[in-house]
C-alpha cells in the first residue's frame, strides 16, 4: 500500500525530511488555547467558542463531538486558519499559525495539513484522478507543475488505488456514488502529504454501511501510516472510533469537569 506521507513530486532529499511531523516536546503537532469566537448576527453578538483548550498529539486519531450548533465546525475552521479567533491561539509543530500572514496559512493548508468535508468538493468538470491532483495543481506556477505533472499523476493513481477507485479514475463526479465521492476526497486530501487530516462530519451525508467504510479506511490511515486525524462528528457512535474524544457544549470543552473524554 502506498504511504501518503511520501509525495513523489519532492526530491529525495525533501521526501525525507517531510516524512515525520514535528512535534513539540511533548509530543503535541496541535495546540488550542483559550480560543474565543463569536459571529454577529443584525448586530446582535453571538457566541461560539467560549475558550477552548486542548492538544492533538502526534499519531492520534481525535473525535471532535458535540450537538449542532456546539462550535464544531467553527472550531475546524479555526484549526485550518480558514478563519481568525477573536482571542486564544492555535500552534502547529510548535508555532503559531493563528496569526500567520496569508502565505504561511495558504501553505499550511496547502503543504501541512489536508481537509475533508461532508459534502466532498469535487470539481464537476474534472475526472477523480484530476481532482485529486488540484492540490499539486494549486500549489505551483503553471510551468514548475508541469515539470511535476508525470509524478503527480502517478501518486494521484497510487492514491485513488489506496482507496479502492481504481475503476473511476477517469470518471467525473456525477458517475460516482456518495461513498466514492467521500474516498476521492480523501485521496485529494492525501495528495501533498500531509501530517495532519481534519475531516468535518466525513460520514454525514451518507448510509450507514458506506460510512463504516469511510470510517475504516480512517482507521486504516490512522494505524497503519500513523497519520494524525481529526475527526469533527455528531455522533457518539462514530466518535467512539477514534482513539480519543473531545466533547463539545455551548461552546466549551466539557466532560463531567474534565476537558477530555478518552475512549479506547
Amino acid at each position: 500500500m502506498i504511504n501518503p506521507a511520501v509525495d513523489p513530486t519532492q526530491s529525495a532529499s525533501n521526501q525525507s525530511s517531510g516524512t515525520q511531523p514535528i512535534a513539540a516536546a511533548d509530543g503535541t503537532i496541535l495546540a488550542v488555547r483559550g480560543l474565543v469566537k463569536s459571529y454577529h448576527k443584525n448586530r446582535i453578538e453571538v457566541p461560539v467558542l467560549r475558550g477552548v483548550d486542548f492538544d492533538i498529539e502526534v499519531g492520534s486519531m481525535t473525535s471532535l463531538v458535540g450537538r449542532s450548533g456546539s462550535g464544531k465546525s467553527t472550531l475546524m475552521h479555526l484549526m485550518a486558519t480558514l478563519d481568525q479567533p477573536d482571542a486564544g491561539e492555535v500552534s502547529f509543530e510548535g508555532s503559531r499559525i493563528d496569526n500567520a500572514s496569508a502565505r504561511q496559512r495558504d501553505f499550511y493548508r496547502n503543504h501541512q495539513i489536508g481537509m475533508i468535508f461532508q459534502f466532498y468538493h469535487l470539481l464537476p468538470e474534472l475526472t477523480a484522478l484530476e481532482n485529486v491532483m488540484v492540490p499539486t495543481m494549486i500549489s505551483r506556477r503553471l510551468f514548475s507543475f508541469l515539470r511535476v505533472k508525470k509524478t503527480a499523476r502517478q501518486r494521484a493513481e497510487q492514491l485513488l488505488e489506496m482507496v479502492g477507485l481504481t475503476h473511476r479514475t477517469h470518471h467525473r463526479p456525477s458517475e460516482m456514488s456518495g461513498g466514492e465521492m467521500q474516498r476521492a476526497a480523501i485521496a485529494r486530501a492525501l495528495m501533498n502529504n500531509p501530517t495532519l487530516l481534519l475531516a468535518d462530519e466525513p460520514t454525514g451525508n451518507l448510509d450507514s454501511e458506506t460510512g463504516h467504510g469511510i470510517l475504516e479506511l480512517l482507521r486504516k490511515l490512522n494505524d497503519e501510516n500513523n497519520l494524525t486525524i481529526v475527526m469533527i462528528t455528531h455522533d457518539d457512535a462514530i466518535a467512539r472510533q477514534a482513539d480519543r474524544m473531545v466533547r463539545l457544549e455551548n461552546g466549551l470543552v466539557v466532560d463531567q469537569g474534565e476537558a477530555f473524554r478518552v475512549i479506547r
